[in-house]
């Protein structure tokens, strides 16, 4: 495993979009029309907030600035999205600490992989047929975020095994302001905040979704996840005596969670086994036999630590029974 990735949307917004707030139509297979945000009524539910925001996260061009608050420190950065052909772009580059600058390119994710003869939705639809389920929305009224005024939206998980959050929401474009990530005891792990909104402005035209794609052959799962985690369609790997091992990611539609499997050899220096704190998140490591062969099992994000140590110290291998 050469990197820990962190998969963290700069400004919070949730993997994927689609929606169906207020009225406005799902997106279809040619993508989603993004001027049907252009004069829309205001939301009244804290459901239609949420997926306003969803929305707006791919559907404005803008430039800002902001600061992440965490146990790390402050840092402050600066933030970009545009859209050219339904294509976007998304950077963000830190202005203090070492130099680091992220870089998307592409189009709206899906909700998960391609199941034969059905389609998969993009992912917000796939958020909201099951968010009831592990979330509670709430809305908790009006403040104002750099310079702008917003609605506050509260998410509150329904069990143990997962973080909540609260968001404030642009009142004119929906664009997120402001997040917390909440740990089980309510406690602030981290603060994300736009200190500068330049200029957003609506894309006059169509964000492009992408294509679906089939599961890849799979040589080991996740003998258990929390409730309504599912996989997700981003997956690398890498060939070992024929068979396939590396990443996997897993999502509930709020928080996701990645699952790595890989090899213990010299060329794949083996991790201490047991919890390593990266930041507001942590890595569950496991090493056990798979296969046939020794292998080493790493979960990692920002869900609560027992649920990853559980993750790794599940898995199992194609060839094995539940």
């Amino acid at each position: 495993m050469r990197a820990w990735p962190r998969k963290r949307h700069w400004l919070g917004s949730l993997l994927g979009l689609s929606l169906g707030w207020g009225g406005l139509a799902q997106a279809e297979s040619s993508g989603f029309d993004c001027r049907a945000l252009g004069d829309p009524p205001p939301p009244e539910t804290p459901a239609a907030w949420f997926e306003r925001s969803l929305w707006a996260n791919h559907c404005y061009l803008f430039e800002a600035r902001a600061v992440r608050i965490s146990g790390e420190g402050v840092r402050a950065l600066t933030l970009i999205h545009q859209v050219e052909d339904g294509l976007q772009r998304e950077v963000a580059h830190y202005l203090d600490g070492p130099p680091q600058t992220y870089e998307r390119l592409g189009r709206v994710g899906r909700g998960g992989w391609a199941e034969a003869g059905s389609e998969v939705p993009a992912s917000p639809d796939a958020i909201m047929a099951h968010l009831d389920d592990y979330y509670r929305l709430r809305l908790a009224g009006d403040e104002r975020v750099a310079g702008r005024e917003a609605q506050r939206l509260d998410v509150e998980p329904l069990d143990a095994m997962r973080y909540g959050q609260r968001l404030w929401l642009d009142r004119d474009t929906g664009l997120p302001l402001k997040q917390e990530l909440l740990d089980v005891e309510g406690r602030v792990l981290e603060t994300f905040q736009l200190t500068e909104l330049e200029r957003p402005r609506l894309y006059e035209g169509r964000v492009r979704l992408d294509t679906l794609r089939e599961p890849p052959p799979e040589t080991w799962r996740p003998g258990w996840l929390p409730p309504g985690y599912v996989a997700q369609p981003v997956v690398t790997t890498s060939s070992l005596h024929g068979e396939r091992v590396g990443h996997r990611v897993y999502s509930d539609g709020l928080s996701s969670l990645s699952l790595f499997v890989e090899p213990l050899t010299e060329e794949h220096p083996s991790l201490a086994p047991g919890l390593h704190r990266l930041g507001i998140s942590y890595a569950a490591v496991h090493h056990r036999e798979l296969g046939g062969r020794p292998m080493q099992v790493v979960a990692l994000g920002e869900v609560p630590p027992r649920v990853l140590l559980q993750v790794v110290e599940r898995l199992q291998w194609q060839s094995e029974e539940p």
